[in-house]
């Protein structure tokens, strides 16, 4: 499997009441895979998978595998701070058909010293036969994971590369100036997606690209192909509402936007709420200037972009 570009960490749509709207969802996935993104991760952190049960992270990750029917890997989050119940997770999981791979980031709240994150991740490599994709997100996790105990995690044949969310550009220098090329190191964060993809990256595991996935993925191609100028542009082009994606408590922004472009309810699940009124208002004005600049009369348009 040649894992590269721009894969959509995907919003859980939800009805007003709360339960999975599981329509939207299918429509979601397929104008992903319509608009060129490379690659899906259903019930990560944009997912609210620490708000879904154990059947409900089963019957998403089962929905988006048969609406992408082979015509994109998916991963699947699945993260826990028990590595018993992390391991139990992914076995369960690893039985959904079509499914490519799993995403399981640092264990949190219980803060982790390296040894133990290691011990960790390797039990859950070892539970199952299915690539997997290490995800460091201290920021959330209360737990780094630092660049030696990668490497020693990259010596494990299934675990095949890592999402990198940790805004620490040193480290993640370091990174990809010391694992084989072969490890994939993918850019966790759309802000810094352009200096991750120079430094060698291979990809952008994106929250933006529930919004803007056409832009997002040509954004990412147009990195790995070496294209900077037009990488560039679309970049400052969309910079803003990268940035508006984190106004407030992810996803919220990003379903509010996706509300607002007809394609999702702006539900949630607590302890996560809609985003205030100043802050929807700037995102109905971004969306709008985004919408004009692409000669289309409203933001319910710019699918057809």
């Amino acid at each position: 499997m040649n894992l590269q570009g721009c894969g959509t960490a995907l919003i859980t749509p939800f009805q007003a009441d709360g339960s999975i709207d599981e329509s939207a969802l299918v429509a979601l996935v397929d104008w992903q895979i319509e608009s060129g993104v490379h690659f899906l991760i259903p019930c990560g952190t944009t997912g609210e998978a620490a708000t879904l049960t154990s059947s409900e992270t089963e019957r998403v990750i089962e929905l988006v595998c048969a609406t992408a029917a082979g015509r994109v890997p998916v991963f699947a989050g699945c993260t826990h701070n028990s590595t018993a119940e992390a391991v139990a997770r992914v076995q369960s999981l690893a039985r959904v058909p079509g499914l490519s791979g799993l995403l399981t980031a640092n264990p949190y709240y219980n803060r982790p010293n390296q040894e133990g994150q290691y011990q960790h991740f390797k039990a859950i490599a070892n539970a199952v036969d299915l690539p997997i994709l290490l995800y460091n997100i201290p920021s959330r996790t209360g737990a780094n994971l630092e660049p030696a105990t990668v490497r020693r995690l990259a010596e494990i044949t299934n675990v095949i590369g890592i999402k990198e969310s940790s805004g620490n550009l040193v480290q993640i220098t370091e990174l990809l100036t010391t694992l084989s090329p072969e490890f994939k190191v993918f850019a966790g964060d759309d802000v810094l997606a352009l200096p991750i993809l120079a430094l060698g990256a291979v990809g952008l595991i994106s929250v933006a690209s529930n919004v803007i996935p056409a832009e997002t993925a040509r954004l990412t191609q147009a990195a790995i192909d070496g294209d900077w100028a037009r990488a560039r542009s679309i970049n400052r082009e969309f910079y803003k509402l990268m940035q508006s994606l984190f106004l407030e408590p992810s996803p919220a922004p990003a379903k509010a936007l996706l509300n607002i472009m007809g394609r999702a309810h702006d539900a949630l699940r607590l302890p996560l709420v809609s985003v205030s009124a100043p802050v929807r208002q700037r995102l109905e004005d971004l969306i709008a200037e985004i919408a004009q600049l692409h000669g289309v009369s409203t933001a319910r348009d710019l699918h057809m972009v």
